[in-house]
């Protein structure tokens, strides 16, 4: 989405969350905002060195990817719920497919795909420039906080 207003109908604008300064785990890896649908969020996370697992390599540790795609299938619950609610990850599975590629932008892309009284399915698929050569696939589920949503 390019427009900067929330869409006619919608509450839920994941550009808002990004837009400003944004804290916690998730800023102090870098991760931003990258395109989003109305349950889907792709978020970017640009290479950094502190982010390299093994120095001789230049490859992005595994950890924040994994914190990428936690945070992007996340926001893609909010944007299926329409709304920011409390929820919290119950499982998440990563299968690694390859390294990224060391000096380019990590891409997650987060869809949830079905929504129960409690509990949100989600999936998605991490790339480093093409996303027919992905470098990780998730699948998992979220809780909702409060019991239900």
């Amino acid at each position: 989405m390019s427009d900067s207003e929330t869409p006619p109908g919608r509450a839920f604008d994941p550009r808002k969350l990004f837009g400003g300064r944004f804290g916690g785990h998730g800023g102090r890896l870098g991760i931003v905002y990258h395109d989003h649908g109305e349950d889907w969020a792709e978020l970017a996370l640009p290479y950094h060195p502190d982010l390299v697992g093994d120095e001789a390599s230049g490859i992005i540790a595994s950890g924040p990817i994994l914190a990428l795609m936690d945070m992007a299938t996340s926001v893609g619950v909010w944007l299926k719920l329409d709304g920011f609610k409390g929820h919290a990850t119950l499982d998440l599975r990563i299968d690694y497919l390859r390294p990224a590629r060391p000096g380019h932008t990590v891409i997650g892309r987060g869809e949830c795909y079905r929504i129960t009284r409690s509990i949100a399915f989600v999936r998605g698929q991490a790339h480093d420039g093409d996303p027919d050569d992905p470098l990780a696939h998730v699948a998992g589920t979220f809780m909702a906080v409060e019991g239900y949503w």
